[in-house]
């Protein structure tokens, strides 16, 4: 199959041309269709199968085909408003009227999605794509809305924040989508949501897409949906294949920083996100990175919007090397170049796992997601293999193994004994250092090697917190 069999219009097909794209994914195939014919869509889809030109080709192919039948002419809220003060009259800011919303959790994937729709638009007339975020300074938001865009993309705060003040009318809106909704859900955003879509016409087009349509996710879309076409993807990718993942087990806190610089020095590393629990732990494992002579950088909700996206610049321009993050970056992270994902520590939850290798092995690349573990966690690791419904391997590491060794499992995800592996502190909690890149004796063995699942770590990231 291919995009002109889709029925896209030229100019959608020439940036997709321009941008390398050859065949669509197994979820743009089923979705673009039913979305040029107007169906509302509930879509289940694993993070990187390429759902984001799932629900934009369509918009944006429909749009295409509204400015090829209408005249050019019309002026923009901006132009008005430069007219006003040119006559010496005092300018009224009037409400932008979008086309389409695309509602995502994070301001990163927020401004994924509006990077891409503008590669996808690259040869359309009259269609512009803003980001609406929480951390941008106001009168940035309010130039981007006077511009009365077609295409609005925003997180859910922020956005009834500008509603509230009558600066967003949704009178005109078409094509509504929730992408990522069960990540908005989880972070307590149906409220929200419900506000938003009762400010929409019913006569709107509604797409969700969510990694799960049960539960609350479920029952949301049934509301918000008229006769939706369900589109599940399972593939290949579900395993993520194309990932290959590990576990170490770790004795304590200075071995898990050993076995961190020990993975850092893979030379088959080009860049790596690594995932911590806690903002301070973010900011404390990159600052000691950067001292050890790593480029790393960190990224957290706490961080201004203006430093964030310098920081996800300098990501995709390879001037950081590595990126220490907590899990506002989980979902939103589109960089080529990352090959390795490290948890420093176990996501909450076993759906952010997922969520987070995926941020490598991106579009059929491999990957390789490695876990630092302690046997305080291990019923983690067990909660993540059934949500996953595969093992994960326990790998050792030559000169960095382990001094505990737990009990042994059988090769069914559901199916293995829990062993007695609970309990116990390995040692005391140690410093979190780092040699420099190039300093001392490289350690033999792959960082990947096979071996038995060992180890034990004790408390270490409450020490570290007292620290």
């Amino acid at each position: 199959m291919t995009f002109e069999s889709l029925g896209l219009h030229a100019s959608v097909l020439k940036a997709l041309t321009e941008s390398g794209y050859t065949e669509p994914t197994p979820v743009q195939a089923q979705a673009v269709p039913a979305g040029i014919a107007g169906r509302d869509m509930m879509v289940s889809s694993q993070t990187g199968s390429g759902k984001t030109a799932a629900f934009m080709l369509p918009a944006l192919h429909k749009f295409a085909v509204q400015a090829d039948e209408q005249p050019m002419g019309g002026r923009t809220v901006n132009q008005e408003m430069q007219s006003a003060r040119a006559r010496g009259e005092r300018p009224r800011f009037r409400a932008a009227q979008p086309k389409m919303l695309v509602l995502t959790p994070t301001r990163e994937l927020a401004l994924q999605v509006t990077t891409s729709t503008d590669k996808y638009g690259a040869f359309m007339r009259r269609v512009k794509a803003v980001s609406i975020l929480g951390g941008m300074p106001y009168p940035k938001q309010m130039q981007l809305l006077s511009r009365n865009p077609e295409i609005l993309v925003a997180t859910p705060g922020r956005l009834i924040d500008h509603m509230e003040s009558g600066k967003i009318d949704f009178s005109q809106l078409q094509i509504l989508v929730l992408d990522e909704a069960d990540r908005m859900l989880d972070m307590g955003f149906i409220d929200d949501i419900e506000k938003i879509v009762a400010n929409t016409p019913e006569t709107r087009q509604t797409m969700l897409f969510s990694a799960t349509l049960d539960g609350v996710v479920g029952n949301m879309a049934k509301r918000i949906t008229k006769d939706p076409l369900i589109i599940q993807i399972a593939s290949s990718a579900t395993k993520h294949e194309n990932i290959q993942q590990c576990v170490h087990f770790v004795d304590d806190l200075s071995h898990k920083n050993r076995m961190l610089d020990h993975l850092l020095r893979d030379e088959t590393m080009d860049q790596a996100v690594i995932f911590t629990a806690t903002k301070r732990d973010a900011d404390t494992i990159a600052d000691r990175l950067n001292i050890a002579g790593f480029a790393a950088a960190a990224l957290h909700g706490d961080m201004h919007q203006g430093a964030r996206n310098r920081t996800l610049d300098g990501l995709r321009r390879g001037q950081i090397r590595v990126l220490v993050a907590t899990d506002v970056a989980a979902r939103g992270i589109d960089v080529p170049g990352i090959t390795h994902v490290v948890n420093y520590d176990l996501p909450k939850f076993a759906e952010d796992y997922v969520h987070r290798i995926g941020r490598t092995g991106r579009a059929g690349r491999k990957g390789i997601a490695v876990s630092l573990v302690n046997h305080a966690e291990s019923m983690n690791v067990k909660r993540i293999e059934r949500f996953i419904k595969q093992l994960i391997p326990v790998n050792v590491i030559e000169g960095l193994e382990p001094k505990r060794t737990a009990a042994p499992r059988s090769n069914k995800p559901n199916g293995w004994r829990p062993g007695d592996n609970r309990s116990g502190n390995g040692g005391r909690p140690g410093q979190r250092t780092f040699s420099k890149p190039g300093n001392g004796p490289r350690r033999e063995g792959s960082a990947y090697g096979k071996g038995p699942r060992t180890g034990d770590a004790g408390s270490q990231r409450r020490s570290f917190g007292e620290r």
